[in-house]
């Protein structure tokens, strides 16, 4: 399960170019290892679903080349929805490993709880340039998740 927070902040200081980079890599993993996929777009309005289960494909290097950055910041729902996604899909396929990575800059206005995700996971932190608020480090604490910067995943 691949959460994109491609919202209007991501574009600062090639955060969200970063990504697209490192989400190429993961996918073409994926796809050579023959991983079901789920990815949710967070940006604009509302969360956006590009793949919901399916297996890897070379669909997501196009959406990739034209992944932009824009608009709000729907994370909240979108970690919502993944947390009864992967509810749901345990419930279906029991014998399914899942795995959780989310992309984001943590640039929320304010959040009070977050949904509890359960599987494990990782959140990359791409936010970028000489001021950093460093939500997503506290994000990543109350998903219960590893956190990582992006500038540090050549070593994973």
């Amino acid at each position: 399960m691949v959460v994109v927070d491609a919202s209007a902040s991501t574009r600062r200081h090639q955060a969200l170019s970063d990504a697209k980079g490192l989400l190429a890599q993961l996918f073409e993993d994926a796809y050579r290892q023959r991983v079901r996929v789920a990815v949710l777009q967070a940006s604009g309005n509302s969360p956006q679903w590009l793949v919901s289960g399916a297996k890897a494909s070379k669909m997501l290097d196009d959406w990739l080349t034209t992944l932009g950055a824009g608009g709000g910041t729907p994370l909240l729902q979108a970690l919502e929805d993944v947390a009864g996604w992967l509810k749901l899909r345990r419930k279906q396929l029991p014998q399914e490993q899942q795995r959780f990575v989310l992309l984001t800059d943590g640039r929320l206005k304010a959040w009070s709880t977050l949904p509890v995700v359960e599987c494990p996971g990782l959140l990359i932190d791409i936010e970028r340039g000489p001021i950093r608020l460093g939500k997503s480090r506290q994000m990543a604490t109350e998903l219960a998740i590893d956190y990582v910067h992006i500038d540090e995943t050549a070593s994973l």
